[in-house]
């Protein structure tokens, strides 16, 4: 209002008295006719025709159509319609037959004591200073409750169809003034067709750039790196090679199986062979436990880390399987049992050698 009431404060002033009563509609027809565009022109060519302007009347142009009144005016006409178009795209409806009163301000005669805080206050400058800003205040709060009052109205249609297709009212945000001026400029942007040509307009988000939420953004974007130029995390290569270790044993075990009777060991010479076979394996076993126990301390997920490994609880799901065969005589007891425990080494030296080249 107070950009119209400036607008307006010279020569139209001077045709309607000190208050001015004027319609919406004749102000807006008014700042159309000061730039010199049709009052049916859309925000675009207010705006060319704004530039325009401006380059020939700017006190600073050189030009002779320069004149600081002249580019005062100008400037604050399209101001008045940037905010009458912002408006319209909220759909905050205006009664354009709704009277607008300004009050034009005349200028203080230069003999008066206190020309400051715009006339208001009597008393010491102190005291004047407290009574202005409280008339600011009581301003600023009827501007609150005007603009609730057309946020109110343009609630109640909140949807409007537009050729067939619905729109939903942008929500004003009032914390920041600048949140406001960066909307109008990003809808503005959208309806020239300026966000059109972007990469993946309209299609949805890669889910391959989503991140792990257990997982830290320093980690995830060291993986990415890595992963990017061909390597792998320590975390991941070691997993899989204590999966492999895990796995070579299992068939060890389920090898083994054939040569005992029912599980528990019972048999003497059952329990014998098993003794054997687990002195055997310890140093793979401890050395394989020292693995998982490294590889709980860097895994990102806690479901992933592994159980440190017994020989006894492995073999006891194994020996229980019915399928497997029950029993058997080992071919090295007929020959030669003392050469038992040397073929069992050397059955177990490929398990060693990899998880020795893993520590």
């Amino acid at each position: 209002m107070w950009l119209a009431g400036n607008l307006f404060k010279g020569s139209i002033a001077t045709r309607f008295g000190r208050m001015l009563h004027l319609k919406r509609k004749e102000v807006y027809m008014e700042c159309f006719r000061i730039l010199g565009v049709h009052e049916s022109a859309d925000q675009n060519t207010v705006r060319h025709a704004y530039l325009d302007l401006v380059k020939r009347v700017h006190p600073d142009s050189g030009t002779e159509e320069a004149s600081a009144e002249r580019f005062q005016q100008v400037d604050e006409a399209f101001r008045v319609l940037q905010e009458k178009f912002a408006k319209g795209r909220r759909n905050i409806q205006e009664d354009e037959e709704e009277a607008m009163e300004f009050d034009i301000k005349h200028t203080a005669p230069q003999h008066r004591q206190y020309l400051s805080n715009e006339g208001i206050g009597v008393g010491t400058p102190f005291q004047r200073q407290k009574q202005y800003q409280q008339v600011r205040a009581m301003k600023a709060q009827e501007r609150v409750l005007e603009h609730r009052i057309d946020k109110a109205a343009a609630g109640e249609k909140t949807l409007m169809s537009k050729g067939g297709s619905h729109f939903r009212k942008h929500a004003i945000k009032t914390k920041y003034g600048i949140d406001r001026v960066v909307e109008d400029l990003i809808q503005e942007a959208m309806s020239k067709g300026d966000f059109n040509n972007l990469n993946g307009s309209g299609k949805p988000l890669s889910s391959a750039q989503s991140q792990n939420p257990y997982l830290d953004f320093t980690t995830h974007k060291l993986n990415k790196i890595m992963l990017d130029n061909g390597f792998t995390p320590e975390w991941i290569s070691l997993g899989k090679d204590i999966r492999d270790a895990i796995a070579q044993l299992k068939t060890k075990l389920r090898q083994e199986r054939k040569y005992y009777g029912e599980w528990p060991l019972q048999r003497t010479e059952d329990l014998a062979a098993w003794k054997v076979f687990t002195l055997n394996h310890q140093d793979d076993v401890q050395q394989l436990n020292k693995l998982i126990d490294k590889y709980n301390l860097i895994v990102p997920i806690l479901k992933n880390q592994f159980f440190r490994l017994h020989l006894d609880r492995m073999a006891e799901p194994i020996f229980k399987d019915p399928e497997l065969q029950r029993n058997v005589i080992r071919p090295e007891m007929r020959a030669k049992p003392s050469s038992n425990i040397e073929s069992q080494d050397s059955s177990s030296t490929s398990l060693f050698s990899l998880i020795s080249k893993l520590l």
